[in-house]
């Protein structure tokens, strides 16, 4: 017959005392483990947007971009062949109505559908590590190297399946905070005629007066950063109907839209169950959006997203 465990009444009560003081040890550090990821992911600064949205009215949501309202059609679809490669940032072209994305540890640029079909592969020589592409105006582009800390405007024809950063204009962004964490982001922005540029960690932006078409005059000036409650900064993206910036965290799962005074509009979480998601999206690395308003996520290390309104 088995022999019945103690009761706690029947403990002696040192062992109570003893008892208490364990639970009570397990839960403090629990709470302070619990403190310190809630600081770390930024929960509170979300919790304060979560409930700013909640008085956004239907007009003000619709001149947005409106982040939550936003559910994935395309959920992880594997880019073929790239495993190896690391998926780095995402831009739209509207005048070929296709992707661009650069791929980091073996630096080549691909182009892809807006289904995620890759369309072709074009090297990038001479370059460390690609991390940013913005599609310019005219067939060209803006290639950020983290490494270098440079940006390259390229141009590119239909039939071009190489090339050379020798070739092209090359324009020094200075040092960050961070030298191993610096510029990773790019995207343009027509409305205000500016290339918008950020650094990983800490994140901060910054913009480049240009036209899109000619060469770059001047230096980059510093963009107010105090509305990136993020951990990283990942890739930006500007939405070509409002001008909103887009702004992705793989590190805080987050992408953040801010208005054109850099204000927090609204955001969406990159966790498994939400906006339809099955899983969560392992390191999102860029971000587009197209003149429909449909967006598009890139992960690391080859997979392709895209969501849309319903």
């Amino acid at each position: 017959m088995a022999t019945p465990l103690p009761s706690s009444n029947s403990l002696p009560p040192a062992r109570k005392r003893g008892l208490a003081l364990r639970w009570s040890t397990w839960l403090v550090a629990a709470a302070i483990i619990g403190y310190g990821v809630a600081i770390a992911m930024h929960w509170d600064d979300r919790g304060l947007l979560w409930l700013q949205e909640r008085f956004e009215s239907k007009v003000e949501q619709q001149a947005s971009i409106w982040l939550p309202d936003y559910q994935v059609d395309i959920d992880a679809k594997v880019l073929p062949g790239m495993e190896e490669d690391e998926a780095s940032d995402l831009s739209y072209n509207p005048v070929s109505k296709t992707l661009f994305a650069v791929m980091g540890k073996n630096p080549f640029l691909v182009e892809l559908t807006l289904e995620g079909d890759v369309l072709r592969k074009i090297p990038l020589v001479g370059w460390s590590n690609p991390e940013g592409v913005a599609v310019l105006e005219g067939g060209r582009l803006a290639i950020v190297d983290e490494r270098a800390h440079k940006m390259t405007i390229v141009t590119l024809a239909a039939d071009t399946r190489s090339l050379n950063i020798t070739d092209f204009p090359q324009y020094d962004l200075g040092p960050s905070q961070n030298q191993n964490k610096a510029f990773e982001a790019v995207a343009w922005d027509p409305m205000q005629q500016r290339i918008i540029l950020g650094e990983e960690r800490p994140p901060a932006l910054f913009t480049w007066r240009s036209d899109g078409h000619s060469p770059l005059t001047g230096d980059k000036q510093a963009l107010p950063s105090e509305e990136l409650d993020l951990r990283n900064l990942s890739a930006l993206g500007v939405d070509p109907r409002t001008g909103h910036l887009l702004v992705l965290s793989a590190d805080s799962n987050m992408l953040l839209e801010l208005d054109e005074k850099g204000e927090q509009v609204s955001f969406m979480t990159l966790l498994g169950g939400f906006n339809g998601l099955q899983k969560r999206i392992p390191r999102a690395e860029g971000v587009a959006m197209d003149e429909k308003g449909t967006l598009y996520i890139v992960s690391e290390p080859n997979l392709f997203y895209r969501f849309n309104k319903p």
